[in-house]
């Protein structure tokens, strides 16, 4: 990995693109710090502190600290993922679309994804209006006087946060969409990767904390860990995230290979094919986008609490509630039935894990496409007629990796998820769990890929090392 960044940065051209990407971090980064007018950021922060049964952390850490201290790209990436997992929804269910993704070539893919850019934009305001309904609900908006009449005044105040929050999180698909044509690529997965990675230090100062000094988060009848304990809990996490990470990039490079044989042909003087190779198919081929659609679609009741979030019931903090209307019903079904914790939630996660990656590979795996192609090389898989019975054996293999890979990106997402709810949240675990590691490396080792793919053009011929300084004529 390094010895591709030192090649890429080696060329003039693939420099500039990794300038260009880092200057577009640096504005995403400054933009995360952007305050919003009208919102209180320290309230909203005591708010989302290790928010017990809810999403509220995930989205804090997703979002890059910008969640939970109210600026301007509060939102991140969320109303983007969303339109993108709709669009590919409809590509299936609407076939001009389908034609437009298969067949239209860069052309339909501009068109698909100037309809994601206008979805965006509806979403990004329905979630900037849930958005500063929470605001709202937690008391994290500042009342300043702007006109005499109390509800003009607040409408005022509503819009403008609403239209902030709305463009940042459209500014944040136009920074993705820069990176893509200036920069390296994978420009929304990069904003992804910083947002996770900008999260650590508050994970590590959380975790000191939370244990040395609990006092600091309101557990009074919690006692602090003894320092040799703590030692002892922080290698031991150590240990299990670098086994994690060595664990996910051997799953995510896996990959079953199907011998290609090819037939020998002549054309003109010269004979091709007679030789042997191979189709690979890679064992975690969605990367992380089905824990990412399934994430969005789990945390669909936890963002319509943002806007609608029911009523506490008394006693719920103490387990001796009751349920006396629909308000405390819903308060208690978003806040514990189906918080990230609960045996519900998981159940439907995994779930929806496994059903979008078998629904990813099916929009961007076509085994009988791979087959034809494979019959006018001349191609072949040994013991099988070209064709029909070839694709038969392609799309069993593949439903077979799929499977498999699908339920490691399960148990990545899910342990972490369990030992949270078996610590009690001591850990801070969910904050930086398997979905995150996962996020991490697999755009990490997407990026490198796409930086080797760039390298190949300016290689010399016949070499794996030498690199031209000028672009290749």
């Amino acid at each position: 990995m390094f010895k591709t960044i030192r090649d890429a940065w080696n060329v003039p051209d693939l420099r500039k693109k990794i300038l260009f990407t880092l200057f577009i971090i640096v504005l995403y980064r400054l933009g995360s710090v952007i305050p919003v007018p009208f919102a209180s950021p320290e309230i909203l922060q005591q708010a989302t502190a290790y928010a017990g049964n809810s999403l509220l952390t995930y989205f804090t850490f997703i979002a890059g600290e910008s969640f939970s201290q109210a600026t301007l790209f509060a939102l991140s990436i969320s109303p983007y993922i969303t339109a993108s997992i709709v669009v590919q929804l409809l590509c299936v269910a609407i076939p001009k679309w389908q034609e437009w993704q298969k067949e239209d070539g860069e052309e339909g893919r501009r068109k698909l994804d100037k309809i994601t850019r206008y979805i965006t934009v509806g979403l990004s305001l329905i979630t900037a209006f849930g958005y500063y309904q929470y605001l709202k609900a937690n008391n994290a908006i500042i009342n300043v006087t702007l006109f005499s009449n109390a509800t003009l005044n607040q409408w005022a105040i509503a819009i403008v946060m609403i239209a902030c929050y709305c463009a940042g999180a459209c500014l944040i698909m136009w920074l993705g969409e820069k990176i893509d044509n200036f920069g390296i690529g994978n420009g929304i997965s990069i904003i992804l990767f910083i947002n996770i990675l900008s999260g650590i230090p508050r994970m590590v100062q959380t975790f000191y904390v939370r244990n040395l000094h609990p006092e600091s988060y309101g557990l009074t009848d919690a006692k602090a860990m003894p320092i040799w304990l703590f030692i002892i809990v922080a290698v031991l996490i150590v240990i299990f995230f670098l086994a994690a990470i060595t664990f996910i990039v051997h799953m995510t490079e896996a990959e079953r290979r199907i011998k290609v044989s090819y037939a020998k042909r002549v054309q003109g003087r010269k004979m091709y094919g007679g030789q042997d190779s191979d189709l690979p198919i890679k064992l975690n081929m969605s990367g992380v986008m089905p824990i990412i659609f399934a994430q969005s679609i789990a945390s669909i009741p936890s963002t319509i609490a943002l806007i609608a979030p029911g009523t506490k019931p008394a006693g719920f903090d103490e387990g001796t509630y009751a349920i006396a209307n629909f308000k405390e019903w819903w308060y208690v079904f978003t806040n514990k039935t189906f918080s990230y914790t609960s045996p519900l939630y998981m159940v439907i996660f995994f779930a929806l894990i496994i059903a979008f990656a078998y629904f990813y590979i099916t929009i961007s795996f076509d085994p009988t496409e791979i087959s034809n192609n494979l019959k006018k090389n001349g191609g072949f898989v040994l013991g099988l007629r070209p064709g029909a019975p070839t694709a038969n054996f392609i799309k069993r293999v593949t439903n077979r990796i799929t499977l498999i890979g699908a339920l490691f990106l399960g148990v990545v997402a899910i342990i972490p998820l369990i030992v949270n709810a078996t610590m009690g949240n001591s850990l801070g675990i969910v904050a930086f769990g398997g979905t995150s590691i996962l996020i991490l490396v697999g755009v990490a080792l997407e990026t490198v890929r796409e930086l080797e793919a760039q390298l190949t053009t300016y290689r010399r011929p016949g070499t794996s090392g030498g690199i031209f300084r000028g672009k290749r004529k």
